[in-house]
């Protein structure tokens, strides 16, 4: 880490000294590391990682459309101790698969076949789109930016067996989320939106899209050791070679995953090596005066590195489906996450370079964001004067890239991004314990100073301000909005739901007690009690269901809606019984002599379980 450090430190002193040492025409990364330095630099800053939280990693580095530097680190079998090879160990991707619909709809655009501007609808059988609420237009560019103005959908998607998979329209149908934002005006990362264009593909050439990709970029680019077909067991080569994903363990070893398996496979699907994605990479920068195999003409493929979408000038948006990157140089990126392995890829077109990163590690970010800004560097952070004040961004924001309907929307609130201002000019930001520091450089552009790497990616964000209130926040992958429910409000919530849980899974085991004592003095039964029984039955059995369906997206939240929907039938039905048990504890309520501790103990459970119902309503536990 020192070493790392020093290193770093050096190259910052002498690119101060001498601003021109490193510039894009010497051998160097974009940050300034000399191309002779790099494999050392990247050993140390690995050795810290690898074997701690990081299985295993493959790594290429390409500079002026060379390969650099291609080496494994790790284990891609950690208990065989079989190591990672760039070449031959297969990993999946992820999201980086995303970059090859976007690639595709361009080769068809060049031809075209496709107008990137054209409502999707004229493309799509008339079944499709069935929750839209605006009428506005759905453009492959929406698609590409990821601002067509659908929620998440979570469900659906992953599958533990490959007999649960079905083809890309029945998965579109079968998980097709609701429309919640207007076109154009909401980034919010979705996985369907992808998937969606690799359909109309499938619509427009005949061809299933794993099809149409290996004729079309794998073949061309002899990316011979990936698949985007699914399962991958269908390919013994692919299926020999694959590294195993792995978790971190409790004791900081590794704990190996489970096969998953996911019908919407342009979204996430392919498996292969990094050697094959870094052919993908030299595909998009080739050296003049050669031409990429992947477009027709040159044109093409300088408008897809072009960007297409910004939400303000000067502020890092999208190029046809690439994230833009505030480095040295601007870059262009896609990361990507499966159950149990992690991605990142980046270009550097200016600067001539590309770096590969492919784990077998869930949610890994050391390795993928803190080596690769490392690698490429920051953006310029000069600071302008006259800066509008840092408290008119602070506030509570939520991910716009979140579930509106069903109980899954509970999720989003509880981990808010939280902004508050640290002097005028600088702000910090937390979410969900991870903490970092921005600077604001230009009126409402603030750019991250110093934090934990799971920032880097949005190592720059525009604030939307209006008459001094913040109403958005742009920055990578997810814009954020302004949380619509107060904490006085969560607070009661939760302290609500904590109160109803304890109260139906306790009073149970008192009101045994108590029939017990009643038997033994020979008590007659009040009319009221069987009603009472029933309605804390009731109450019991929905904080059982609720508690299961918690415990069970917990430990596997990659389910099938068909696995949870006996939970929303069970919430349904003891909701009914509680009630129906309430409004006969009214009607006998005075067919008998009543105690004062009974009409307590019968208020408290009627109160308590007509709170529990509005708070199920709230939060729509019922699907």
């Amino acid at each position: 880490m020192i070493k790392r450090i020093s290193i770093f430190l050096h190259i910052v002193f002498f690119s101060l000294c001498f601003p021109y040492t490193f510039s894009a025409a010497e051998n160097t990364t974009p940050s300034g590391i000399p191309i002779e330095e790099l494999e050392q630099f990247v050993d140390e800053y690995a050795e810290e990682y690898i074997g701690s939280t990081v299985a295993g990693a493959a790594i290429i580095a390409i500079k002026d459309n060379q390969i650099v530097l291609s080496k494994g680190y790790g284990y891609a079998d950690v208990e065989n101790q079989i190591p990672m090879n760039p070449d031959t160990t297969v990993l999946e991707w992820g999201s980086i698969t995303k970059l090859f619909v976007w690639v595709s709809a361009m080769q068809l655009a060049e031809q075209g076949e496709l107008d990137l501007e054209e409502d999707i609808r004229t493309y799509l059988p008339e079944e499709f789109l069935t929750k839209l609420n605006y009428d506005d237009p759905i453009t492959i560019l929406n698609l590409m930016h990821h601002n067509a103005g659908f929620e998440e959908y979570i469900f659906d998607l992953l599958f533990e067996s490959p007999e649960q998979l079905v083809d890309l329209e029945e998965s579109l149908k079968l998980a097709e989320p609701e429309q919640v934002y207007k076109p154009g005006e909401v980034v919010a990362y979705s996985n369907y939106s992808t998937s969606l264009a690799a359909y109309i593909i499938e619509e427009i050439t005949g061809q299933p899209f794993y099809d149409y990709v290996n004729e079309h970029i794998f073949d061309e680019l002899e990316m011979n050791h990936s698949t985007m077909h699914l399962p991958v067991e269908d390919n013994q080569e692919i299926t020999r070679h694959k590294g195993i994903g792995y978790f971190p363990g409790e004791n900081g070893d590794f704990m190996e995953s489970q096969s998953f398996y996911i019908s919407m496979y342009p979204s996430g699907g392919i498996n292969g090596t990094a050697a094959d994605l870094a052919k993908f990479a030299q595909a998009l920068m080739p050296s003049e005066p050669e031409k990429t195999s992947l477009f027709q003409e040159d044109q093409t493929l300088q408008k897809l590195l072009t960007t297409s979408y910004a939400p303000e000038e000067g502020v890092p948006g999208l190029a046809h489906g690439f994230w833009e990157y505030d480095g040295e140089y601007r870059g262009l990126t896609h990361s990507g996450n499966t159950v149990a392995y992690s991605s990142n890829m980046q270009i550097v077109p200016e600067d001539n370079f590309a770096i590969v990163i492919l784990t077998n590690q869930a949610d890994e970010i050391d390795l993928l964001f803190g080596l690769t800004d490392e690698l490429v560097g920051r953006g310029d952070q000069t600071v302008r004067e006259n800066l509008p004040p840092a408290a008119e961004v602070e506030g509570s924001y939520l991910s716009a890239r979140r579930t509106f309907n069903g109980f899954m929307n509970l999720y989003a609130y509880l981990a808010p991004l939280d902004v508050k201002p640290m002097d005028d000019n600088e702000i910090e930001l937390d979410l969900a314990g991870f903490k970092a520091t921005y600077v604001q450089t230009s009126p409402y552009v603030y750019k991250l100073k110093s934090g934990d790497d799971v920032f880097i990616p949005s190592n720059v964000m525009y604030f939307h301000v209006n008459d001094g209130m913040s109403e958005q926040i742009s920055t990578a992958y997810a814009d954020y909005l302004p949380m619509d429910k107060n904490t006085p409000f969560l607070l009661i919530s939760l302290g609500l739901f904590i109160w109803c849980m304890v109260y139906f899974l306790i009073s149970p085991f008192v009101l045994m007690v108590l029939a017990f004592f009643r038997r033994r003095r020979k008590r007659k039964k009040a009319p009221i009690a069987k009603w009472n029984w029933l309605l804390m039955l009731s109450g019991t059995l929905l904080a059982v269901n609720i508690a299961v369906l918690i415990i069970r997206m917990l430990s596997n939240p990659m389910r099938t809606y068909s696995e949870l929907l006996p939970h929303f039938i069970g919430n349904y039905l003891f909701t009914a019984t509680s009630i129906i048990a309430v409004v006969m504890m009214i009607l006998v309520r005075k067919k008998a002599p009543l105690s004062k501790m009974q009409k307590t103990g019968y208020l408290l459970t009627g109160f308590s379980s007509i709170l529990f119902i509005i708070w199920l309503i709230i939060w729509q536990m019922y699907a």
